[in-house]
């Protein structure tokens, strides 16, 4: 059962427990937290769960770190001496803690106000219609007590500060020559299409296509509010089983394409230092019936420090094609970093999620059975069709995500 005293199952069960949360708080967030402990006072029947006396106590613990984090920085904001660095640091984390201490505030004015409800009832025994509407009152301030206490605990909930990001999509062919070429050009579609019905921008940054059309090599921008913490578990391998355009017998073929999902990293999370990069320009070409351009057009950079390199010749200007090189390559080396700290801090959580890695099989696609499967949450869509036009996407990335704050409610108290 675990330490909240909640069993998800796989599958079906587990998007079952998933919507009947989210129609607990009539909202967007993936998880609410039950628990067996009776309501109280004991004349309150609202429906709305308890959360745990243990978890509420760390709760309060880290209401009153809150509250002094927030009075400490807004003294150093104020200081005459303060620098514009030391300004810009403060008023950022403010900005970070602004929606727990508003949820704080409003704990604290509702539990002042149960308080004084609780001496009416207790204050007017002889006024029947007093001490029943007293009685309503308190019952419906409870609920919203808890309500807010639901809300606080999901605020204070691990996060990653890169979920905010806009972010990098990757996809590479891999095992299955021009199949997975073409399967890795499906995907990357499909990820197209699923980031314009969230309203989101897609960018496509450079494209290096096999003989068929398909894509070897494939990268975009997607920028949009939430986009790298809403697709961040979409990177590992896809797995596809169909029968290949080029096989003649009808045999089903598997292949596989790679996908990486990285956070877009600004200037300020990374710093490149023009001594570290090296930048060769050359010809753009490829094979595929691309145009061979006639000024030096392509862009090669080499992050020297650590080896990687960044080609880019999907544009027709040099100057174009190193921003893009560029904002790949603060992609990449802003999420080396971060896996790199991940995997100090965070190895329960990998293990029960899942890395990201590339080499890690995530979900398989197979056409003839008309099914997608993702290996993590067993969870499968029989409407493949749907999958592919990014319909039917939030169906895996919503199970996974309530996977993820299920673990970071469970280590909560850890």
């Amino acid at each position: 059962m675990g330490l909240l005293g909640f069993r998800v199952g796989r599958g079906r069960n587990l998007l079952g427990e998933l919507h009947r949360s989210l129609s607990i708080l009539n909202l967007r967030p993936r998880f609410v937290i039950p628990s067996s402990l009776p309501s109280s006072p004991s004349f309150s029947t609202g429906s709305f769960p308890e959360i745990s006396r243990d978890i509420m106590k760390i709760v309060e613990q880290r209401m009153v770190e809150i509250e002094r984090r927030n009075a400490y920085l807004l003294e150093q904001i104020n200081q005459p001496a303060v620098t514009t660095a030391e300004y810009s640091r403060s008023n950022k984390e403010l900005r970070r803690l602004e929606s727990c201490v508003e949820l704080i505030k409003d704990l604290r004015s509702k539990r002042k106000e149960i308080d004084s409800l609780k001496s009416l009832i207790s204050d007017s025994p002889e006024d029947k219609e007093m001490r029943d509407m007293a009685i309503e009152e308190f019952d419906v301030a409870v609920e919203e007590q808890k309500r807010l206490q639901h809300l606080l605990l999901k605020a204070l909930l691990p996060k990653d500060d890169a979920d905010e990001k806009d972010c990098i999509l990757e996809v590479r062919a891999g095992t299955g020559g021009e199949e997975a070429s073409l399967f890795a050009m499906d995907i990357f579609k499909m990820y197209e299409k699923y980031s314009q019905k969230k309203g989101w921008r897609f960018e496509v940054v450079d494209i290096m296509e096999s003989d068929l059309k398909g894509y070897r090599e494939a990268s975009g921008s997607i920028s949009g509010s939430g986009a790298y913490g809403k697709l961040k578990f979409e990177s590992g391998i896809h797995r596809v089983q169909r029968i290949p355009v080029t096989e003649k017998s009808g045999r089903i073929h598997t292949s596989a394409v790679s996908v990486a999902i990285l956070p877009q990293a600004d200037e300020v999370d990374v710093h490149l230092r023009n001594e570290d990069l090296k930048i060769d320009t050359y010809r753009a070409g490829g094979c595929g019936g691309q145009s061979v351009n006639t000024t030096n057009s392509a862009v090669r950079i080499t992050h020297i420090p650590t080896g990687m390199t960044v080609a880019i010749q999907d544009e027709r200007s040099q100057h174009m094609n190193k921003a893009k090189a560029l904002k790949v390559l603060r992609a990449r080396l802003y999420e080396a970093e971060r896996s790199r700290l991940q995997m100090s801090r965070s190895k329960l959580r990998m293990e029960q999620i899942g890395s990201g890695d590339r080499s890690e099989r995530i979900r398989t696609y197979n056409f003839p059975q008309g099914r997608v499967t993702d290996h993590r949450v067993g969870i499968t869509n029989h409407s493949i069709e749907d999958v592919m036009e990014g319909e039917s996407l939030d169906v895996f990335i919503d199970a996974l995500l309530l996977q993820e704050e299920m673990e970071a409610i469970a280590s909560f108290s850890t």
